[in-house]
């Protein structure tokens, strides 16, 4: 690890969130560790303060160096039939990489958060849903639904930054912005508190019945008459006064995140609050938002989109992009003994681990990362602190530039995954 000098960078981009907060105060000291400064979440110090580790490559849980480490990967590669790449946790620039190896090789791809994404990406393959922007929301938002999550706990900011933000560009109160929680047992509802302390309205319910309550609101929106008083606990007449509320606003958000709907078939509820915006669009305007998001997912799907046109879960075995979001899913792949070789990738977050599996295993993650079981493991420097790279929101609309906070002595994935595919 070469030395910089202390210095303290302005406006960074920090990426431990689908909200890329972007106004991030970072200062280095003499011996390149970082501290957050200001603006940061517990999830911004937690990616940028990690102590530096001096990870080195090893081959079979013994140190080699770098060029031996990537051409055992590349060995392994050469000899497999159905390799996975999985986990995926990087920018654009180190999925383009992977997806160049995997046409190479004709792997199949999933991203460790493919299981709740794709509640969502079924929901607009099947009917297409209108969604709105961060910016939209810090601008215009009158009335914020909150379904089945508390956001913070995934996005710690939201509030601060889209909701109670003090200016916005239409001259809004926004301290008079009215926010409402559908849906959950004992959600943390604190940052729904407005700037004057009115406190949001909670309509609880178990979150295995948020489907007939979500269900319900949207007949309701629709002009249905329902004949029973109550909801899984929630009185209709209180359904009927959130329906006459979301007719009203000037611009209403229903928000939620799909990962927190661990519910049967969540896709479906999803489409039930798709649905009940476009209906609220008939009379009023109103936008849905997905929110969540990490381990750079959105990027990883935007890029392989762009790319094959089809989101992760593809495979390229026949020498062109196939989809399958029920058949590629690793952990599918992997239980019916499908896969005969993992690649995994875990640049931003050293908690990501692979899965044991019995088959050869390639590692290419965070320094930090534990990866003894792994038949290679390169460790690599981490965009947006060692290296730059290129990053989209959770919104999908906008992407942030990653940057060089500091020098590092690791090779990025970029590097090593082009390393690895001239070895073949």
């Amino acid at each position: 690890m070469a030395n910089f000098s202390a210095s303290t960078f302005e406006a960074v981009t920090c990426p431990a969130c689908g909200l890329l907060c972007d106004d991030v105060r970072i200062e280095r000291d003499t011996t390149s560790l970082l501290k957050v400064s200001d603006k940061g979440c517990a999830k911004c110090v937690t990616f940028f303060e990690r102590a530096i580790q001096t990870s080195s490559p090893s081959v079979g849980g013994k140190t080699v160096s770098l060029t031996e480490a990537v051409s055992k990967a590349a060995e392994i590669l050469r000899g497999t039939n159905q390799p996975l790449f999985a986990g995926l946790g990087t920018e654009v620039h180190g999925m383009r990489s992977v997806l160049s190896l995997a046409d190479k090789v004709g792997a199949t791809l999933d991203h460790m958060n493919a299981y709740s994404n794709f509640r969502n990406t079924l929901v607009v393959q099947n009917s297409g849903w209108q969604v709105t922007t961060l910016t939209e929301v810090r601008n215009r938002v009158d009335l914020l639904l909150v379904i089945g999550t508390d956001i913070v706990s995934h996005n710690p900011r939201f509030f601060e930054r889209n909701i109670w933000n003090k200016e916005s560009m239409f001259d809004q109160d926004t301290s008079a912005r009215e926010v409402v929680y559908l849906g959950g047992q004992n959600t943390d509802t604190s940052a729904g508190i407005s700037p004057k302390g009115i406190k949001p309205t909670v309509l609880p319910c178990d979150l295995e019945r948020l489907p007939e309550v979500v269900a319900a609101l949207r007949a309701i929106i629709s002009g249905k008459s329902l004949i029973a008083s109550e909801i899984a606990g929630i009185k209709t007449s209180d359904l009927e006064s959130l329906s006459e509320r979301l007719k009203a606003a000037k611009y209403s958000v229903v928000t939620w995140v799909s990962s927190d709907l661990n519910i049967a078939h969540a896709e479906l509820t999803i489409q039930n609050i798709t649905e009940l915006v476009i209906k609220l669009n008939a009379k009023t305007r109103s936008s849905g938002l997905p929110l969540g998001g990490s381990e750079g997912d959105y990027s990883v799907n935007q890029t392989s989109t762009w790319t094959s046109g089809y989101a992760v879960r593809s495979r390229f075995a026949r020498k062109h992009p196939e989809y399958d979001p029920h058949h590629f899913s690793a952990e599918q792949l992997l239980a019916n003994g499908e896969a005969d070789a993992l690649l995994w990738v875990s640049e931003f977050n050293p908690d990501k681990t692979p899965p044991k599996v019995n088959i050869p295993k390639i590692v290419i993650g965070h320094a930090n990362m534990q990866a003894n079981d792994a038949d290679v493991f390169i460790p690599v420097s981490t965009a947006g602190i060692d290296h730059a790279g290129t990053i989209f929101r959770i919104d999908s609309s906008v992407s942030l530039p990653l940057a060089k906070l500091r020098e590092s002595r690791l090779p990025s994935l970029v590097e090593v995954i082009a390393a690895i595919e001239a070895g073949l």
